[in-house]
Order: structure tokens, then C-alpha cells, then sequence
């Protein structure tokens, strides 16, 4: 059979929740087109359900996610830069389609992507020595602070870096040992839920990373005010005042919250990420005695 008469097989785009692979509950969908108004796809239009539904998925995966060992996240973190190099042109002609960019420079973005993954992989077990340690206290004590993860996180993903940008929101909250629900770009959401499928084959357990597409400001509102996350990341909330409102939304049960702010996801990303959805754990524990001297530790 020629080319000619084949038919193009299109592809289906569904969320990514609880490891799984579902169609928004409502049925709903919208068009993504690319920066010339080229129709690219139908991508799920997810509802107040999917929301939930991804909340309970992230709070099951959590305590799982957050015992493993630090060493261990950093391996599955890495792994998925291995599966993203073996799809790299998958994602570099829909980077380019979502952003509108040359194939050399959707390829830059997509690499620097890759990486993001690897410098993020290499962290998981450095974070603990440089936010943690011992204190100097007045007494017979050994005071330890070490960091734990926050919780569940709803992440607002960048609506111009559809993938850099989603990638560089997203790593740094799962290489801690939180779980986390995403609200992909609205108007390029293709490379998030490809992303998805990526996650799937990468070791990364089911519930870790939860991916939904559709509009900020319908779910955000209800995830902002779900009394089991514990914090959000509002750096895609850039619509009017959503921003402000999720985070009022939020205050409700005293989640963390990490504003919009100007950012180039091309630059080295720091450790501020990290630390934004971490917590100090600190302990008090007795020194004893060593041997019949007294001596002490």
C-alpha cells in the first residue's frame, strides 16, 4: 500500500492520574492549535472530578514516594531523562509546534529539558546536607534538623514554557519526596501529557506525578482550597487575578505557597525550588556517657 492512500492514525491525548491513563470524567475536550492556528489535537478538558481524583491518587502515592531513599528517587529521576532521550523527536517537533519555534531551537529547549532532569536527579540525596544538620545547643543534647517533604502539591505549569518551564515546576517537587498535581499549560498542554506517558515507563510509581489539562482558572479554585494539599505552586496562575484569589483560597488550611514570579527557565534553576515545598524536622536527643570516665559524646 502507497503512502498515498494510508490514513493518518491521530493521536489520542488523555490525563495522566494515579499511573493511569483516563479521559476527563465529564467527556469534555478542546482544541489545541499551533501559533499559527493550525489544529493540532483534542486535549481532555478536565473537570472539578479529575481534580479530585488526582488528589486522591498524589496523597496515596505520597507516603510510598516520601520513604524511599533519597538515592533511590534520584535513580527514577534520571531514568526518565534516559526515556526522554530515546523520544527526544517526538518532543522536539511538539515543543516546536506549541511555542512556535525552529526544529533547532525547540531541540535546544528539549535538551535543556533533559538536563533539568539529570541536575534534579543528582540533588535528591545533596539537599539534606546543605538545609539540614547538626545545631549548637546549651545542654547535653545532640539537635538534629533534617528536611522532610510537604505533602501533596498542586503546581500551576508555565503557559508560555510548555516544556522547560513544566519540567523546571515539576522535578524540583517530586526530588524532594512530595507528590504532586499539575495543571498543564492551557494553550500548550500536548508536551505535558506526552510527558505523562514518559512517567509511565520511568519507574516513577503511579500517583507520584498527576498530569491534568484544561483551564487554571476552573480547577485551581477547588484544588487551591482542597484541605488535603498541603501546598501550591502558582507560577502559571498568570490570568488576571487568579493568582491572588488561589492564594486566599489556600491560606485555609495553611498551605505553602509559592508565587508567580519572572523567571528564565534557561538559567541554572538553584535550590530555591527545592526548599519551597520542604519542611525542618528538628530533634532533640540525649548525649550519653562513654565508659566508667564520664566522658561524653
Amino acid at each position: 500500500m502507497s503512502d498515498a492512500t494510508r490514513l493518518s492514525v491521530f493521536k489520542t491525548y488523555k490525563l495522566y492520574v494515579g499511573g493511569k491513563f483516563p479521559r476527563s470524567e465529564s467527556g469534555r475536550v478542546y482544541d489545541v492549535s499551533d501559533s499559527k492556528g493550525k489544529w493540532l489535537a483534542n486535549a481532555p478538558l478536565s473537570s472539578r472530578k479529575d481534580a479530585r481524583d488526582a488528589v486522591v491518587a498524589a496523597r496515596k502515592a505520597f507516603g510510598g514516594w516520601a520513604g524511599a531513599t533519597a538515592y533511590n528517587r534520584g535513580q527514577i529521576l534520571y531514568r526518565v531523562a534516559e526515556m526522554l532521550e530515546g523520544r527526544r523527536d517526538q518532543f522536539v517537533r511538539e515543543v516546536a509546534d506549541a511555542e512556535g519555534l525552529s526544529k533547532s531551537k525547540a531541540a535546544a529547549v528539549v535538551d535543556a529539558a533533559i538536563d533539568r532532569w539529570v541536575w534534579y536527579a543528582g540533588w535528591t540525596d545533596k539537599i539534606a546536607q546543605i538545609v539540614g544538620g547538626a545545631n549548637p545547643v546549651a545542654g547535653p543534647y545532640f539537635n538534629l534538623s533534617t528536611p522532610e517533604p510537604t505533602g501533596v502539591v498542586t503546581v500551576v505549569a508555565p503557559q508560555d514554557s510548555s516544556f522547560l518551564g513544566l519540567v523546571s515546576v515539576i522535578a524540583p517537587v517530586i526530588a524532594t519526596g512530595n507528590t504532586a498535581v499539575v495543571i498543564a499549560s492551557e494553550k500548550a498542554p500536548l508536551p505535558a501529557l506526552s510527558l505523562g506517558e514518559v512517567l509511565a515507563t520511568s519507574d516513577l510509581p503511579g500517583g507520584v506525578v498527576n498530569i491534568l489539562s484544561g483551564k487554571a482558572s476552573e480547577m485551581g479554585p477547588h484544588l487551591a482550597a482542597h484541605q488535603d494539599v498541603n501546598a501550591i505552586d502558582l507560577t502559571g496562575a498568570t490570568e488576571g487575578d487568579l493568582a491572588r484569589d488561589l492564594e486566599i483560597a489556600a491560606a485555609d488550611n495553611l498551605k505553602r505557597v509559592l508565587r508567580p514570579r519572572t523567571e528564565d527557565f534557561a538559567e541554572s534553576p538553584g535550590t530555591d525550588r527545592m526548599t519551597a515545598f520542604l519542611e525542618t524536622k528538628t530533634v532533640w536527643h540525649p548525649t550519653g556517657s562513654l565508659g566508667a570516665s564520664g566522658s561524653s559524646y
